[in-house]
């Protein structure tokens, strides 16, 4: 991919994170420092962005804006995150904190979470190329479900990648409590289903299923 193409996706990114008004965390190791574009320019995209008038909205445009948002920091399709959504309200339990769950288990998830990568976006490419194996076999598919007790490695010859490296070597305290990390092996260990209050996505989950069931 070119460095225009990057710019370009990288920017339209940072419009994501303005027109939710928070940090989705798109970008990295970039969302932690002062080059972040809420820290720059903390206003919605568009012309009339910093007209310094706070839009009107619903409650139906508060959820869909909920929606949205976790859509885009999961990097999730409209379809699977139906599907995740009715996945979450079978379950037993608070379905907005079943909807969490299933999304942080994701592989891709784990893996950016872990420090394999510095992005989710780039977690995902990580999986899609086969750098990583769960319980010693190898896994492509960003979505597949991990589980309590489940083994997450880079695989032996993908440890010399250097964005892989500079991910974990960055990665710092980040790690939350409902997983754990030896570095020095590029293995991580799913220690149990996260709880709410391991999450720190900054969304309102609840009313993201009182939106679906409309």
């Amino acid at each position: 991919m070119s460095k225009s193409a990057n710019s370009v996706s990288g920017d339209a990114r940072c419009r994501q994170c303005r027109r939710a008004g928070e940090k989705l965390f798109l970008k990295g190791s970039r969302c932690y420092t002062k080059k972040c574009a809420i820290e720059r320019r903390n206003f919605p995209p568009g012309q009339h962005g910093n007209s310094g008038r706070p839009a009107k909205i619903t409650d139906f445009g508060l959820q869909l804006r909920e929606k949205q948002k976790m859509r885009q920091m999961y990097r999730v399709l409209e379809g699977p995150f139906r599907s995740y959504v009715g996945e979450a309200q079978r379950r037993r339990g608070v379905s907005g904190e079943n909807l969490l769950q299933l999304l942080e288990m994701r592989l891709d998830n784990v893996v950016y979470r872990l420090g394999f990568a510095a992005s989710r976006a780039q977690a995902r490419q990580t999986v899609n190329h086969g750098h990583i194996e769960v319980n010693g076999r190898r896994v492509d598919i960003p979505s597949y479900q991990t589980r309590p007790g489940d083994v997450v490695r880079v695989n032996e010859e993908s440890r010399k990648q250097d964005n892989i490296q500079a991910s974990l070597a960055s990665v710092g305290n980040r790690i939350p409590a409902w997983l754990s990390l030896n570095a020095a092996a590029f293995e991580g260990h799913i220690v149990a289903a996260p709880r709410r209050e391991e999450i720190d996505s900054d969304v309102q989950e609840q009313i993201i299923i009182e939106f679906y069931s409309r």
